[in-house]
């Protein structure tokens, strides 16, 4: 498509990853001395990216780690402003930097930066979930792994100093998410749960057993703690909602788009989105079942034999085969996919908390892409026509193909580049264009699973809506109608509305669902990200193909943006105008 004002430019052909060796620049050095600083305030990010030495360490949850943070923001933007580009990657480079810690500073100077309870992205879950991306092959993986947990009763206590301090800054936490939080430490340190169930692994060398056992209990003790800690000390002093107002959500939306965004102007978008979304389901739903509603069609494909599982290995083995089958098909064809990307493991998460979520290569792709299905207790049966899309989201063409892909480009991005940014926007936007892009392609003519991808779609279309107006206290909208199964129209949003709203527009189990809930009204501005960020994916292609005209070629399209990593919106976009 060519606009009259745009002029269609022959692009150049891009070069294999693997045939790139360009020389590093003092924008890329700044870039890395950032990341390696970092990496050492952050142990546990440095195990996620499979670096050594910090095996045992956690970050310091407490003040001093949040000042140390922001002083390394406040010193690396300095020296960038004395950094000049060399080329188009230098230029990419240092304008995602400055996006990203002028956004970090914002946040500190706002107070937004300080320790978190929610049910999701807080150190009640980082500071179990890192020892999930740690090897367990030799007896060293093993003393690092029961390293890790003797530390974790000072990481908490740390964590506690960090909640102390949010309070002192009239940033508490939320009653909702501090009910939640300490029933998932609970969970963790019971029995039969996370840590005790890591001692007991049979894996474990003989001669360490007694020494895990000994770490996990400490850990499984500072848990209780923990969760006993935010029902009696911080539930009296706790907010008696999640809502965060206009001018914080502003700052947290950005933060997670890496982009600035007006929330009012995110809000009406959205509603005029969800009813373009349902058009079509109906349309869907009549080939499903002529006649039928969308939740009588919804009702026939969860009664369909064909498309139930029933237990977590049958999910486990269904999951890893249409990821197999997704990638054997795309390799070559739609994506450049190296050998070393090829592999994707999927797995069961060794939780039950209801989240599903990916996990990258480490550096030197040792450890591969592992894509985690967390099964919630008292759910046995899985429905693929709704979890076909979810394994594209988080798999190929999705978080895999997207993380992996700039892992792969070593030679051409640094370290921070391939690694060490990772913006919500970008990401998710790119996980949920991943499944509109399979429907396209022929992936999803199934009218099934067509629904299930169009249903992925309004979620994250209804919880736009949700998320911005119960933090910015928006009505809600009349035009919606019956959509909004019992929400009160003209009223400013409260939780029992956005749960009503929830309910009735999304196909979900209902503990699944409530995790969500919880989620979006704990973490503001990051459920916007998914939808905003696919229709930004989807304006950058626009703009492509009017930039391209009949030159424009999709997978070359896919590859230059993807090769970028990870970066903002903003900077999204300004790259690929380069």
């Amino acid at each position: 498509m060519t606009t009259p004002e745009t002029t269609p430019q022959t692009p150049e052909p891009l070069a294999p990853m693997g045939s790139i060796h360009r020389e590093k620049t003092p924008a890329d050095e700044l870039a890395v001395s950032y990341f390696h600083e970092r990496l050492t305030l952050d142990p546990s990010e440095a195990t996620f990216h499979g670096f050594p030495g910090h095996e045992t360490e956690y970050p310091d949850f407490g003040p001093a780690g949040r000042e140390a943070a922001a002083e390394l923001v406040r010193r690396t933007l300095a020296r960038l402003d004395r950094v000049e580009p060399r080329d188009d990657v230098d230029r990419v480079t240092l304008h995602a930097l400055r996006n990203d810690l002028e956004l970090q500073r914002d946040l500190h100077d706002a107070n937004l930066d300080v320790s978190v309870v929610n049910n999701i992205e807080s150190p009640v879950q980082g500071i179990r979930q890192v020892l999930d991306a740690m090897p367990r092959e030799t007896e060293q993986d093993w003393r690092h792994i029961a390293g890790r947990m003797a530390n974790v009763p000072a990481a908490l206590t740390q964590y506690r100093e960090g909640l102390d301090e949010a309070v002192s800054l009239n940033r508490p936490p939320s009653a909702p998410q501090i009910v939640e939080a300490s029933q998932q430490a609970e969970q963790y340190a019971s029995d039969e749960g996370f840590f005790a169930t890591l001692a007991a692994d049979p894996s474990a060398p003989e001669d360490l057993r007694e020494e895990l056992s000994r770490t996990a209990d400490a850990a499984r003790r500072a848990y209780r703690d923990i969760a006993r800690t935010l029902r009696e000390d911080f539930a009296p002093v706790a907010r008696p909602s999640d809502a965060c107002g206009l001018e914080d959500y502003r700052l947290h939306l950005a933060s997670f788009l890496g982009a600035r965004r007006e929330p009012r102007e995110i809000y009406d978008w959205a509603v005029e989105r969800l009813i373009a979304l349902d058009s079509e389901q109906r349309d869907v739903a009549d080939r499903i079942q002529p006649g039928a509603s969308i939740q009588e069609a919804m009702a026939a494909l969860n009664a369909d034999p064909a498309r139930q599982l029933h237990s977590p290995e049958e999910l486990q083995a269904w999951m890893q085969q249409l990821s197999d089958t997704a990638l054997d098909a795309l390799a070559d064809t739609q994506f450049e996919i190296t050998e070393p990307m090829r592999t994707l493991e999927c797995r069961i998460a060794p939780t039950q908390d209801g989240i599903i979520y990916y996990t990258p290569p480490s550096a030197d792709f040792s450890r591969p892409g592992r894509m985690w299905w967390s099964v919630p207790e008292g759910v046995s049966q899985h429905n693929t026509w709704e979890e076909t899309t979810t394994v594209y989201h988080e798999g190929i063409p999705g978080h895999h193909l997207q993380c992996a892909t700039a892992l792969a480009n070593a030679g051409e991005l640094n370290e921070w580049r391939r690694m060490g940014i990772w913006v919500s926007g970008h990401g998710e936007g790119w996980a949920l264009y991943a499944e509109r892009l399979m429907d396209e392609l022929g992936f999803l003519d199934d009218p099934g699973d067509r629904m299930g991808m169009l249903d992925s779609q309004r979620l994250r279309t209804i919880r736009v809506i949700f998320d911005v107006g119960f933090h910015c206290g928006f009505e809600i909208p009349e035009a919606l109608g019956d959509m909004l199964g019992g929400a009160r129209a003209g009223e400013v949003w409260t939780p029992e509305d956005g749960w009503k709203f929830l309910r009735h527009n999304v196909a979900m189990a209902e503990s699944t669902l409530r995790f969500e809930w919880l989620r979006y009204m704990g973490w503001p501005g990051q459920a916007p990200s998914y939808r905003v960020g696919l229709q930004m994916w989807l304006d950058a292609r626009e703009q492509a193909m009017a930039r391209e005209g009949e030159d424009f070629d999709l997978k070359r399209f896919h590859s230059r943006a993807l090769r970028l990593g990870s970066v903002g919106l903003d900077t999204l976009t300004y790259a690929l105008a380069l």
